[in-house]
């Protein structure tokens, strides 16, 4: 007997290889595809430290914006729409599965600890009315309990571990569709329109620099593309190399954004990586090659899933307990781009704008600001990147500073990333400075990395007296 399915879109923004969508799909005679705009993520937050809500700044809502008007616009062109509503998505999703008489409930698996308590009201009260729940795992390639079970109940802590527990993951849907089920009577419901960024109330976003990087499923599939393209690239691809001061052409495939959002799916992005590497022979192995990037996320992924109180350092097993040193004034100088560390500054900047950095770049200044020199706790850091980032990610971002600030994974406390030299081994010219850092694009390439070290007469000749126009860097300032 046909009945009414709801597909609840939160992340997996997609019609590829969604295996959510193709159960609500099959046997339905009404599809509704919802989207739940909540406050606590959209509504303005005067007292954030840039532009934005309480949870993120604006790139990356913008970004979401981005990816439901796509998924918007591909549903339509399959006889559907998006259905838009705003609200708590727990009393949201109660009140539709009763009102629109839905017989089958379906979403994507999420391993968030916010998203499980929130799942899980939804999915209760779905039980108890007698609604069918189908949440698969499809925004990850394998699922983290599973992996779990593997290793006796206790996530696997080394990736070398995690691979040889993990497997091969399964193979994507290949199934296209010409059409879907037609959306059901929602009279009475107020369904919105897709808003634009200005439409928010953020204040004036007129002289914002907006993220290059758009959203959405068309844009991630054609991003993918370019990116096979070059097969000799994806076949030598080496997480250690590649150069993070690259910003007009980046040097890696930024798709972690398209993944985030699950506009591109992990599964289908495995399966074509393989398939290149089918057709050149010789190519890079994990965990440096793109698929070793892929099983990098899954490792954080299952470890994440595993471990109460991951995201901070109290309560967390895996945390090495670090009594790092609390300056407000040291830590806002570092998320401003105001250190006096031209390369640092550099990147904290692209970081704000865009809402994106080069791996190498995050790396930089994440080891600057624990252990490489101001001894700040990792998850001042961590909340910074969160709000940021284009392509944060709980798991992984969490995963990530606790790498980099030596409290879990990796203990080579004495492996550095210089804030002079690394950037100046990339880019001697410092044109990645001069390029997010306008204040010094006159001073000579010798200098631009310590710009304290020039003469007077080349930081005037520069227009650019440190101290004054540029941040000054004390000699032990930024020493523990």
């Amino acid at each position: 007997m046909e009945s009414n399915a709801l597909i609840w879109f939160r992340k997996g923004l997609r019609i590829h290889d969604n295996p959510a969508l193709d159960h609500a799909r099959r046997g339905s005679k009404h599809l509704f595809p919802v989207f739940v705009l909540d406050p606590r993520y959209l509504d303005p937050d005067p007292s954030a430290f840039s532009p934005g809500s309480a949870r993120s700044a604006i790139n990356r809502i913008r970004f979401l914006l981005d990816c439901l008007s796509d998924l918007d616009a591909t549903l339509r062109t399959l006889g559907s729409r998006l259905l838009l509503l705003r609200g708590d998505p727990v009393p949201v999703l109660c009140t539709i599965l009763k009102d629109w008489n839905i017989g089958k409930l379906c979403y994507e698996f999420d391993t968030e600890p916010y998203s499980l308590a929130r799942d899980k009201q939804v999915k209760d009260f779905a039980s108890i009315s007698g609604i069918e729940v189908f949440s698969p795992v499809s925004h990850t390639l394998f699922n983290p309990a599973v992996v779990i079970e593997k290793n006796g109940g206790r996530p696997p802590l080394t990736y070398q571990s995690f691979v040889k527990l993990a497997g091969k993951p399964p193979t994507p849907l290949t199934e296209t569709y010409s059409e879907l089920p037609p959306v059901g009577n929602v009279e009475g419901y107020e369904l919105l329109s897709v808003p634009a960024i200005e439409e928010l109330g953020y204040g004036d976003l007129s002289q914002e620099e907006f993220s290059p990087f758009r959203g959405g499923e068309t844009e991630a599939l054609k991003r993918l593309k370019k990116a096979l393209e070059d097969k000799e690239w994806v076949a030598t691809f080496e997480k250690p190399k590649g150069d993070p001061s690259a910003f007009l052409k980046p040097a890696t495939t930024v798709l972690s954004p398209y993944l985030k959002f699950g506009c591109l799916s992990s599964r289908y992005f495995y399966q074509c990586l393989h398939n290149v590497y089918k057709t050149v022979g010789k190519h890079t192995s994990p965990p440096v090659s793109l698929v070793g990037q892929l099983l990098w996320r899954e490792f954080f992924y299952t470890v994440a899933f595993g471990t109460p109180h991951f995201d901070q350092m109290i309560g967390n097993k895996i945390c090495k307990q670090i009594p790092w040193r609390d300056d407000e004034e040291l830590f806002v100088a570092w998320r401003e781009g105001r250190t006096g560390y031209p390369w640092i500054d550099a990147i904290m900047i692209q970081l704000t704008k865009w809402g994106w950095m080069h791996h190498l770049a995050r790396h930089s200044v994440a080891c600057f600001l624990t252990r490489g020199d101001l001894f700040i706790h990792w998850e001042k850091g961590r909340d910074v990147f969160e709000r940021l980032l284009i392509d944060s990610d709980w798991a992984i971002n969490n995963g990530n500073w606790l790498w980099l600030s030596c409290s879990s994974f990796f203990y080579q406390y004495n492996r550095i990333y210089s804030p002079i030299s690394f950037g100046k081994k990339y880019d001697p010219d410092g044109n990645y400075i001069r390029h997010f850092l306008p204040v010094l694009k006159d001073m000579p390439k010798e200098y631009i990395y310590e710009p304290w070290t020039a003469p007077l007469s080349v930081q005037k000749k520069a227009n650019c007296i440190i101290g004054k126009d540029y941040p000054k860097r004390e000699s032990n300032q930024f020493l523990p």
